[in-house]
């Protein structure tokens, strides 16, 4: 897993330690230093910690203009032991959903696992993106996606279907950002 990194191709678009909006603003990064794992097996130094014992995630691309971010996650997406959702919500998604991300496309190929909770936290985001807003998951594994239809969790989480299958690394961020827009424009519009 220390061979995962996150996808680096857009830093000359954006970096979330250089971008004084973003929670992680003059984060500094090893190369060399690993000291966060997902069961027990080290993982890139790149990948930032937002408090979570066992999910990471990079803030790939923000735009505030536009009001959009693409995050990239690895590891287990645990809410039933860690409450993942709640520490995601209050130490990432609030900062940016304060400097007006209602969008939110959340690549998650490298998601592991996924053990529910309750519901709440994920109906709150629902809520705090409005109407104008979205949260598209693309490319999570069919396993992960069974279990956040079983939590009941896909009524405010958009998943399946076409973005399953978008190769996204061969995009830009306004690339993906389109593509994905464009699928949730015709979901919203059914």
């Amino acid at each position: 897993m220390h061979d995962i990194e996150p996808h680096f191709a857009w830093l000359g678009f954006y970096s979330a330690c250089e971008d004084p909006r973003s929670p992680f603003f003059e984060r500094e990064y090893s190369e060399f230093y690993f000291e966060h794992s997902v069961y027990n097996y080290l993982i890139h130094p790149q990948w930032d910690h937002f408090g979570s014992n066992t999910l990471y995630l990079k803030v790939l691309f923000a735009d505030y203009q536009d009001g959009f971010a693409i995050l990239e996650f690895i590891g287990e997406w645990n809410d039933a032991l860690y409450n993942d959702i709640m520490t995601l919500k209050r130490e990432v998604l609030e900062i940016l959903m304060e400097e007006g991300i209602k969008r939110f496309v959340i690549i998650g190929e490298n998601i592991l696992n996924f053990h529910s909770s309750d519901d709440s936290y994920y109906e709150e985001w629902f809520q705090d993106v409005d109407l104008d807003g979205w949260i598209a998951l693309v490319n999570f594994r069919d396993h992960v996606m069974d279990e956040m239809r079983s939590a009941g969790i896909d009524y405010y989480l958009n998943f399946g279907g076409e973005l399953d299958d978008i190769e996204w690394r061969k995009m830009g961020p306004r690339e993906l950002y389109g593509k994905v827009e464009s699928l949730m424009s015709k979901r919203l519009e059914a």
